[in-house]
């Protein structure tokens, strides 16, 4: 995620899943069936998959895909045998990457994301290596154009529900919660009527480290894309502020 704007950051990411709808529509099916397995296929009893939900609908899964993927996870709960796999690691220039897998065979997963590491001359540290420079925040995001909320109504209805912190941007607003609670605003905020660029429980770095050399821009993006393009990566973090395009 850069430094200079979330927004744009999402804006892009979001570019390049049109280009690439299938491994979105993977990582969303996943999620959903974990999800079910958990706690079952009703959204309204199972605050994980109502995330899960929400957060489709933000990378704008369609909702026939959504039904689709809880009805199958519903009726083959036993064959879901996805467990989760956190990776950490260096990159280039003293950055910290984090991955999040949903996998059915470890050993091929971790051998994959290896893989993506040293093909950009980054490595794979030990658990816990860099996890200590992210907090886990459950972060929404509000694109200010889709939006019709002077920014002190939306910013008190959010702390009234329960955020963290407000964060207004130049294009955006940002709004941070406990993970514990990340339900409960966003749905406070979804009944208001709000709409997310994005809604995730996501790992927010404590700071971020200016990445200029271009060899080390090249490694650091290489990384990013080939784990972004691995079926197993559900998600990857990083505290690399890149230039932007």
């Amino acid at each position: 995620m850069s430094g200079h704007s979330k927004f744009a950051n999402i804006k892009h990411k979001k570019e390049k899943n049109d280009a690439a709808k299938g491994k979105i529509f993977t990582i969303i099916g996943r999620e959903i069936a974990i999800a079910v397995k958990e706690g079952g296929p009703d959204p309204k009893t199972n605050s994980r998959l109502r995330d899960v939900i929400a957060k489709a609908k933000s990378n704008n899964v369609p909702n026939d895909t959504i039904e689709r993927g809880i009805k199958k996870a519903a009726g083959d709960m036993d064959s879901v045998n996805f467990e989760e796999a956190v990776y950490e690691g260096y990159g280039p220039g003293g950055t910290a990457i984090i991955v999040k897998t949903l996998t059915d065979n470890r050993n091929r997963t971790a051998a994959n994301v290896r893989a993506c590491f040293s093909k950009g001359n980054g490595s794979i540290g030990s658990q816990g290596c860099v996890s200590y420079m992210f907090d886990e925040k459950g972060q929404m995001i509000i694109d200010k154009e889709e939006c019709d909320r002077d920014s002190d109504d939306l910013m008190m209805l959010a702390l009234d529900s329960g955020a963290d912190d407000f964060v207004e941007e130049d294009d955006s607003y940002e709004i941070l919660t406990d993970p514990a609670d990340f339900s409960t605003v966003r749905e406070a905020l979804e009944n208001e009527g709000i709409t997310f660029a994005s809604a995730e429980v996501t790992m927010i770095p404590q700071n971020y480290v200016s990445v200029t050399d271009e060899e080390n821009v090249k490694l650091i993006t290489r990384i990013l894309d080939l784990l972004e393009e691995d079926d197993d990566v559900q998600e990857v973090y990083h505290n690399a502020e890149l230039p932007e395009d």
